[in-house]
C-alpha cells in the first residue's frame, strides 16, 4: 500500500509543488518598434532576460501579418526565454493594459498528439505548448530547442479568427508567448508579434 501511495504522490507532487511555489518574475517590458506590422519582437523582462520573438510562412518565407488567413501556417521561433518555464504560442487578443494577462487565443489551451509520430515529424496546430520538463511532455508539450539559452521553435496552423475562443476580427490580436498553467500570473514572458487577419 505504501509503495502504491509514494508512486501516486511522487509525481503529484512533482507537477504540482512548482505551480504552488512559483513567484511572478514581473513584466516582459516589450519595447516599441517603428514598423506597425513587425515580424520580430524584442523584449527585456524584469528578470534580466532579453527575449526575441520571430515569425515566418511555413518554409521560412517572409509573412505578412497584416493579412494572414485561417489555415495558414506560421513557424513561430524565440530565443531568450526562460526554458526552465513552459509557455504557450498562439494568437490571442491583445489585453488593454500593458500588464493584462493575453486572451482570450484561438485554439484554447495548446494540445499536441503525441501517439505514433516519428522523431522530427512537424505537427500543426493552432497553439503550441512548449516545455522541457519530462514531466508535461508526457502531457503534449513540445520541448525548448535549447533550454539553457531559451530557445524554441512553434508550429501554428491558425484557426478561425472569428471563432468560439477568441474574435481577432473585432479585436486588435498578436501571435503572443504567455507562461503556461505553471505560472499563468505571471507576465515577464508576455512577448507578441502583432497580426491582422485579412477579410
Amino acid at each position: 500500500m505504501l509503495a502504491v501511495l509514494v508512486v501516486i504522490l511522487v509525481p503529484l507532487a512533482i507537477i504540482v509543488v512548482p505551480i504552488l511555489t512559483h513567484e511572478s518574475a514581473g513584466q516582459s517590458n516589450q519595447q516599441e518598434t517603428d514598423e506597425q506590422w513587425p515580424v520580430s519582437v524584442t523584449a527585456v523582462g524584469d528578470d534580466g532576460r532579453t527575449r526575441t520573438l520571430s515569425v515566418a510562412g511555413e518554409n521560412g518565407e517572409p509573412i505578412n501579418t497584416e493579412a494572414l488567413v485561417r489555415g495558414e501556417r506560421v513557424v513561430v521561433s524565440g530565443a531568450g526565454y526562460d526554458g526552465a518555464q513552459g509557455v504557450y504560442v498562439a494568437v490571442c487578443v491583445i489585453p488593454d493594459a500593458s500588464a493584462g494577462k493575453p486572451g482570450p487565443c484561438i485554439g484554447g489551451v495548446p494540445t499536441q498528439q503525441q501517439e505514433n509520430v516519428a522523431e522530427g515529424t512537424v505537427q500543426w496546430a493552432p497553439s503550441n505548448w512548449i516545455n522541457a520538463d519530462w514531466a508535461w511532455r508526457l502531457f503534449g508539450a513540445r520541448s525548448y530547442d535549447d533550454p539553457t539559452v531559451g530557445t524554441f521553435t512553434a508550429y501554428l496552423e491558425l484557426g478561425d479568427p472569428l471563432g468560439e475562443d477568441a474574435d481577432c476580427v473585432a479585436n486588435a490580436c498578436g501571435i503572443f508567448t504567455r507562461n503556461d498553467h505553471t505560472a499563468l500570473n505571471d507576465r515577464v514572458q508576455d512577448v507578441y508579434v502583432p497580426v491582422q487577419f485579412s477579410e
